[in-house]
């Protein structure tokens, strides 16, 4: 006897879209399907932040650069 997931769902007090996010990650942490498995997540956030952090303290030397450069080749 198959038993609905929608009832598995609520058995565990869970909403279906609560179990379907849990059942596609866990087919990905299993190599099922393609995505980001939760031991890369961390890694990538972290690896996001920095090169949100590299893009910042560029631009800022671009400024930097573009101000004081102003000063020495005057129009």
């Amino acid at each position: 006897m198959a038993i609905p997931l929608s009832r598995i769902a609520k058995d565990f007090g869970i909403s279906e879209a609560t179990r379907h996010n849990r059942l596609k990650k866990a087919d990905i942490d299993d190599d099922v399907r393609p995505g980001t498995t939760s031991d890369e997540s961390p890694e990538l956030r972290e690896a996001q932040k920095r090169i949100r952090l590299l893009e910042q303290e560029a631009e800022v030397m671009r400024r930097a650069v573009a101000y004081l450069s102003r000063d020495i080749n005057p129009k």
